[in-house]
């Protein structure tokens, strides 16, 4: 959805949700060296970014989903964004974790829904899509009927495009990789050397920095 794109990237860098430091790479939890760092949970702090962005989820959802019957938001990262869209359209929600917990109830998807539910889900950050798509294949176990995912930020990595299209899991998303890029050289964030080092990275991010 390119009319969300530009906003959404100069709202993510204006807030520093997203930070890039191509001279001094963060670690992933994967071990990967990154120049860049996407930490969305910083939107739920700025009313008027928030709201924007559940605004423009719900708008999507509305133009491509309209059949839509449940918000399933993916834990944890994507909780409160999933319940701020699901109020806009005033529609049940519901949370997916990547595994089921391991005491109490031993759920995998909190909250009540009915088999056959025509289910939208919410993600903030698509990186691998490993975790994503466990939340999608839960749902869809479940009997609910998964439509497709909405995220706000994909990295536009080649491995998760490949699963998300080996699951049959549709994925739009407000901003993309290459979009932020264009707003961070734009608006004077980043030279054009740390934006090709930073397009570098993500043809080989396992190897980057090693």
């Amino acid at each position: 959805m390119d009319r969300f794109a530009k906003k959404t990237a100069e709202y993510l860098l204006q807030i520093k949700a997203i930070k890039l430091q191509p001279s001094n790479p963060f670690t992933w939890a994967s071990g990967w060296k990154s120049p860049i760092y996407c930490d969305n949970r910083k939107t739920l702090s700025f009313p008027e970014v928030r709201s924007f962005i559940s605004g423009s989820f719900a708008e999507l959802i509305r133009e491509l989903y309209p059949q839509a019957e449940l918000i399933a938001g993916v834990a944890t990262g994507a909780i409160a964004h999933g319940a701020l869209v699901a109020d806009k359209l005033n529609l049940p929600f519901v949370y997916a974790r990547a595994e089921a917990k391991a005491h109490g109830l031993g759920n995998q998807i909190e909250g009540y829904y009915r088999p056959g539910q025509k289910t939208v889900i919410i993600e903030d950050l698509i990186s691998t899509g490993g975790s994503s798509l466990k939340a999608f294949k839960a749902l869809k176990e479940s009997g609910c009927e998964p439509l497709g995912m909405a995220a706000i930020f994909t990295y536009e990595f080649k491995v998760a495009s490949d699963v998300f299209a080996s699951e049959g899991c549709r994925l739009d998303v407000l901003c993309r990789y290459s979009t932020l890029l264009e707003t961070a050289a734009e608006t004077g964030y980043l030279g054009q050397a740390d934006v090709e080092t930073l397009k570098q990275w993500r043809l080989n991010p396992s190897a980057w920095g090693k």
